[in-house]
């Protein structure tokens, strides 16, 4: 029977529908939302590789010196500028000594008098001990006398009373003595107290070193601790690093380092891990650590930037994972291991990660497991998954896949 044009047309519009339709729910099923997300995957494999720890760090002087005046004061005069060198003991500034050399001169004049109060006192102190031997022979020589009936007794106590006064003058010419030493001790003590701070005024170089900042001018008035200028000593330069804690297990003193000067990309120099930092920054949960240079660089500026690879102990035989694999998820941290062509989530231990992209796993996970590394959208447990070599992504899309 043939058709009408009208019914013709009917079934030609209801069976292009229905391809649409089709056509639309395969588009959806391949490349839409409904279309399995495309991954790439790695095998779990045993192996042993040497992990690295990266951090940026500054140039630091190990030993340096903030020299000012032990007093507040005004700056006299400054011999040196940044940049110079100087040796131990050199004369770096000084400050104004105000009155000091005359309290100098003056404590000059006390020790004299002194001197001269103790030659007085010591003269005081001979004439009473003859007075006493002269008083104590009379003492003995009337004694006899007294004995042999020759003179009474009222002239004996005269005579005893005479020693008793020599011996009591003989004691205080002893204890004028005695105080006229103390007197020019103490004098000469001031003296050099006074000279001690006389040698303060003076800022002497402690050791061999470059001046790295000037902080005052002659004119200026400085308080008691402050910094006038200050040096540091070049041959002890060395790299202050901070890492991440994360990944600072392993950490230790001796391990060697690969440093790069922001100011010399191109040159890289070895180093050691010669301190590690008991204190660290929990606010940027950092490490830190000082590394010193095998060799001293050429051309270095204290607090340029350095970036460090410090090589950590060699890992032996053990799971091994790309690093990208790995993910959080509600908190726990695993990887997305294919079961049945599904991925489902499995925590894991981590041990160290390498520089490299490899990651250590000490539980979890066994050797020969598939798990996803790089997904075009984030997973889900039992997702649809295309395994692919690798993902592409879309001409003019802003950011890499995951």
């Amino acid at each position: 029977m043939k058709l009408s044009s009208p019914i013709k047309s009917r079934v030609l519009l209801t069976g292009l529908a229905a391809l649409l339709i089709v056509l639309f729910f395969f588009v959806m099923m391949r490349s839409g939302p409904l279309a399995p997300i495309k991954v790439t995957t790695a095998q779990v494999r045993e192996g042993s590789f040497a992990p690295q720890l990266y951090g940026i760090g500054t140039v630091e002087a190990r030993r340096n010196w903030m020299i000012g005046p032990t007093v507040a004061g005004r700056v006299l005069s400054v011999k040196v500028d940044v940049g110079d060198l100087v040796k131990a003991g050199q004369l770096l500034a000084e400050m104004d000594p105000v009155d000091i050399d005359q309290r100098l001169a003056s404590l000059d004049a006390s020790i004299e008098r002194a001197r001269s109060a103790q030659a007085a006192a010591l003269a005081q102190q001979a004439d009473a001990v003859a007075r006493r031997e002269l008083a104590a022979s009379n003492m003995r020589r009337n004694q006899d006398l007294a004995d042999k009936n020759f003179i009474s007794s009222v002239a004996l106590e005269s005579i005893t009373q005479t020693k008793a006064s020599a011996d009591a003058a003989l004691d205080s010419a002893q204890a004028n003595a005695t105080g006229a030493a103390q007197d020019l001790n103490r004098a000469k003590a001031d003296r050099a107290a006074l000279i001690q701070q006389r040698a303060n005024v003076r800022m002497i170089a402690p050791s061999d070193g470059v001046v790295s900042a000037r902080d005052a001018e002659p004119g200026s008035t400085v308080v008691a601790g402050q910094s006038v200028l200050r040096l540091i000593d070049p041959t002890s330069l060395w790299v202050t690093l901070r890492v991440d804690q994360g990944r600072s297990g392993g950490l230790a003193q001796g391990l060697k380092a690969l440093m790069v000067l922001r100011s010399q990309p191109q040159t890289s120099m070895t180093g050691t891990v010669a301190r590690v930092e008991l204190l660290g920054d929990s606010v940027t949960e950092e490490r830190m650590a000082q590394l010193a240079f095998d060799k001293a660089p050429v051309g270095v500026s204290v607090g340029e930037m350095v970036e460090a690879t410090i090589e950590l102990p060699s890992i032996p035989q053990s799971l091994i994972v790309p690093t990208a694999s790995i993910q959080r998820q509600v908190g726990a941290t695993g990887v997305w291991r294919m079961e049945l062509g599904k991925p489902v989530f499995v925590p894991v231990k981590l041990g160290v990660a390498s520089l490299d992209g490899k990651t250590q796993i000490i539980d979890g996970l066994k050797a020969g497991d598939e798990v996803a590394v790089y997904s075009q959208k984030p997973l889900s447990a039992g997702a649809r998954l295309q395994i692919v070599d690798a993902i592409v992504a879309p001409v003019g899309a802003s950011g890499a896949a995951q």
